[in-house]
């Protein structure tokens, strides 16, 4: 099984804490289409799989582009793979893109699943993070979606920034909780270099971000959620009645995928590679058939140190049996070592020959597996 990935680079316009790969221009939008596509038949045989369980549209906004745009593409990766009969096929999508007559439009194409970029249900919050939509359109998109007769949906809310009270957090969450979504992705708030928000914090125009108040909401997300029934099933994903992102979960478990567009990133379990992140050089590239991406072969200590950092963030966590069949006895032994003083200080809990992170570890997630990867 493998997964595809489609990286769609065009935004309405920049989100102020965003420093993905996209444009606020559509000038290349069909040739960019047509570089999608072909980049997809010089690079199919980088993944072995001929069964794909998930497309993934990701980016930037998919949601701009026209449903047929979409299912052209979705066609291209019937005409060169066996797609399973119930693969999942998810769109991300802002509010403001989903209109009456744009959901219908999807309605007619392959798409089972929406990612949909909430974020807040507070206008002050989507202004300050120079989000396209409103919190009208927050509210009526998912109504909209599901009459439509979508139900796999999944939301995004951050959380940790300046604006947000625990009484807006709570409400923000308990609205998806009432509209029944299946999946919430929840992400803490980060500041990332060269992005407009870390101008905005060095300049003084707004606030630091506080770890605090980041930890403390993730702690109120938890509780509210696991009232409500869902599952907590990665740091950052929580799910109700099994409705894990397959496409999310095969990342994390180390499933295969290749990754389509500028910027996009793939993985077939020896190597990884990333695509320049240029919209007008991408094109060039591909219609020259030019080497328009990177490669890295991952190295016994790559691939246990990313087995280390993927799967510990899951609720199924670190399986010892599969480290010692992977990588060998002395990686086990390593990594049941250097995992002692968390399991002493109940970060880590050690059952059934799995290590899992403990409430209190799931706050230092990164800095455990940091504490844990072997170093060359």
């Amino acid at each position: 099984m493998a997964g595809i990935y489609f990286h769609i680079p065009f935004c309405k316009q920049a989100c102020h804490y965003c420093d993905f790969h996209f444009s606020t221009s559509l000038k290349y939008k069909e040739e960019l289409l047509l570089a999608l596509k072909n980049e997809f038949i010089q690079r199919k045989n980088y993944i072995e799989s001929s069964t794909i369980e998930s497309i993934y549209f990701g980016g930037g906004s998919p949601s701009i582009l026209k449903p047929s745009d979409i299912q052209t593409l979705i066609d291209s990766v019937h005409q060169f793979f066996d797609v399973a009969s119930d693969a999942e096929i998810s769109l991300e999508a802002n509010p403001d893109d989903l209109y009456s007559e744009k959901v219908k439009g999807f309605k007619n194409t392959d798409i089972n699943r929406f990612s949909i970029g909430i974020q807040s249900f507070f206008d002050e919050d989507l202004k300050w993070m120079n989000r396209a939509h409103t919190s009208q359109e927050a509210d009526a998109c998912i109504k909209r979606v599901q009459d439509a007769g979508f139900e796999n949906i999944t939301c995004d809310l951050i959380y940790g920034f300046p604006l947000l009270t625990e009484d807006k957090w709570a409400q923000n969450i308990d609205t998806l909780v009432e509209f029944d979504v299946p999946h919430l992705s929840c992400y803490g708030m980060t500041v990332e270099p060269k992005t407009a928000l870390a101008k905005f914090i060095k300049v003084g125009k707004t606030a630091p971000m506080s770890e605090t108040q980041a930890a403390k909401q993730f702690i109120q997300l938890i509780k509210k959620l696991e009232e409500n029934h869902y599952t907590h099933y990665e740091i950052s994903n929580f799910a109700k009645n099994n409705h894990f992102a397959q496409h999310n979960t095969n990342y994390w478990k180390g499933v295969p995928y290749l990754g389509i567009g500028p910027s996009a990133h793939s993985f077939n379990g020896s190597s990884r590679s990333w695509n320049i992140s240029n919209n007008a050089l991408y094109i060039k590239k591909v219609g020259n058939r030019e080497k328009y991406w990177e490669e890295e072969q991952l190295s016994l200590y790559d691939r246990f140190n990313e087995n280390i950092m993927t799967s510990l963030r899951t609720m199924w966590g670190i399986d010892l049996n599969t480290i010692k069949t992977k990588f060998g006895e002395t990686y086990k032994n390593y990594l049941l070592k250097e995992a002692q003083p968390f399991l002493a200080k109940k970060h880590l809990t050690s059952k059934k020959n799995t290590l899992k992170l403990t409430s209190k570890g799931k706050l230092l997630a990164d800095y455990i597996a940091s504490e844990l990867f072997l170093i060359e």
